[in-house]
C-alpha cells in the first residue's frame, strides 16, 4: 500500500508573501463564478457563539468543480481580544486533495485569508454594483476589514473621499488617519453614522453589530450598500427598512442570507421576501443576471460563502507550492 502524502505546514509569514490583494481579487472572480455557474459544492457553514468571552467561530468550506483540492477553514472572531493587545481574529484553512480525500496541507494564516477573501468579495460587489465614476465612500467600522475592503476597493472603483465611523472615537481617527496615508484619498472620521452615510454613494458595514446602524432615510437615492458583518443569525447592520427601499437586493448565496444574514431579518420582519432577491453575486459575476442598471438603490448581503475560501485556499497552494514549506 502506498505512503499516505505527508502534511506540509505553511506559516503566515509565507502565505502573506503570495497572496496578494490581486490574487485575492482574481479568487474571487473564480469562487463566485463558480457559484453562479452552480460548480461549487458548498455545505452549510458552522457557526457557535462563545457569548462569556464573546467569542465566535465559523467553519466554511467548498469543492470547486474541477479543482485539485478543497478545503475547509476555521476562523474566530474573539473581540475582547483587542483590551489584551491582541487581534481579534485568528484562524486556519485545511487543504485536502480532492481525488483522495487526503489532507495535504496546513495553510496556518491566523484569518488572514479570510480577511482578504472577505475584502476581495465586497470589491467585487463594488465593481458589478456600484456607479462607475469617482465615488465618496462611507465606512462603518473602522478595524483591519475596514481597511482591507477600502483598500482592494480602491482598485476596481476611484475613491475620491472616504468617511469612517465606529463606536470607539479613538479607532475611527486612528483608521481615517491610515487611509489617507495608504490610500492617498481624503478620510476623516465621523461622530454617527448618518454623518457617515448621508450623501456617501456606496456603503460598506463592517461591525459585529448586533442592532442596526443604518436606516433608509439616511441613505441617499441610488446608493450601493454592501453589508459585510452580518454573518450570523443575531448579527444585524442595516434596519430591514434598507432592504425595503431597496431596488435591487443581491446576494452572495440566498438561502444563507436567509438563515445569516441581513436578509434574514427583513424577511423575519415582513418587510421583503425571500422573492425579492434581484441576484447572487455569482449569477451577475456569470452574466446570467444584470448588475447596476442605471440610478437604482442597490443592497448587497455579504454573509461570507465558503467558494470563497476553496478559491483562495487554491490559490495560496498553488504558490506555496513553487517554494516548499519552511
Amino acid at each position: 500500500m502506498s505512503a499516505r502524502p505527508s502534511l506540509r505546514v505553511f506559516d503566515e509569514a509565507m502565505i502573506r508573501d503570495v497572496v496578494t490583494d490581486a490574487v485575492a481579487l482574481t479568487s474571487a472572480r473564480q469562487a463566485f463564478l463558480a457559484l453562479g455557474r452552480r460548480e461549487a459544492l458548498v455545505p452549510p457553514p458552522l457557526g457557535v457563539d462563545l457569548e462569556d468571552v464573546g467569542g465566535e467561530i465559523h467553519v466554511k468550506g467548498a469543492y470547486l468543480a474541477g479543482s485539485p483540492i478543497f478545503a475547509f477553514k476555521v476562523a474566530t472572531g474573539f473581540y475582547g481580544n483587542t483590551a489584551r493587545g491582541l487581534p481579534s481574529g485568528s484562524g486556519l484553512v485545511l487543504v485536502f486533495d480532492a481525488a483522495t480525500g487526503f489532507p495535504l496541507g496546513l495553510l496556518a494564516d491566523n484569518g488572514y485569508l479570510t480577511d482578504l477573501r472577505t475584502a476581495a468579495a465586497g470589491a467585487l460587489a463594488a465593481s458589478l454594483l456600484a456607479p462607475d465614476r469617482p465615488l465618496v465612500v462611507a465606512v462603518l467600522g473602522a478595524g483591519i476589514q475596514a481597511r482591507l475592503q477600502l483598500r482592494l476597493m480602491a482598485r476596481v472603483r476611484s475613491l475620491t473621499e472616504i468617511r469612517v465611523w465606529s463606536p470607539r472615537p479613538e479607532s475611527r481617527e486612528a483608521c481615517a488617519a491610515e487611509l489617507v496615508e495608504t490610500l492617498r484619498v481624503p478620510a476623516a472620521a465621523t461622530p454617527t453614522p448618518m454623518a457617515a452615510v448621508g450623501d456617501a454613494d456606496l456603503v460598506v458595514t463592517v461591525t459585529p453589530s448586533r442592532q442596526p446602524l443604518v436606516t433608509g432615510n439616511m441613505l441617499r437615492p441610488g446608493v450601493t450598500v454592501i453589508a459585510v458583518g452580518s454573518d450570523g443569525p443575531d448579527k444585524r447592520e442595516l434596519a430591514s427598512d434598507v432592504l425595503g427601499r431597496a431596488h435591487k437586493i443581491v446576494t452572495d448565496r440566498t438561502d444563507q442570507c436567509l438563515r445569516l444574514g441581513e436578509l434574514h431579518h427583513a424577511v423575519e420582519a415582513g418587510v421583503v421576501s425571500a422573492e425579492r432577491v434581484h441576484a447572487e453575486l455569482g449569477e451577475i459575476q456569470a452574466g446570467l443576471r444584470p448588475g447596476r442598471e442605471g440610478d437604482e438603490t442597490i443592497v448587497c448581503d455579504l454573509t461570507g460563502v465558503g467558494a470563497q475560501d476553496a478559491a483562495i485556499a487554491e490559490a495560496a497552494w498553488d504558490l506555496l507550492g513553487r517554494r516548499g514549506p519552511r
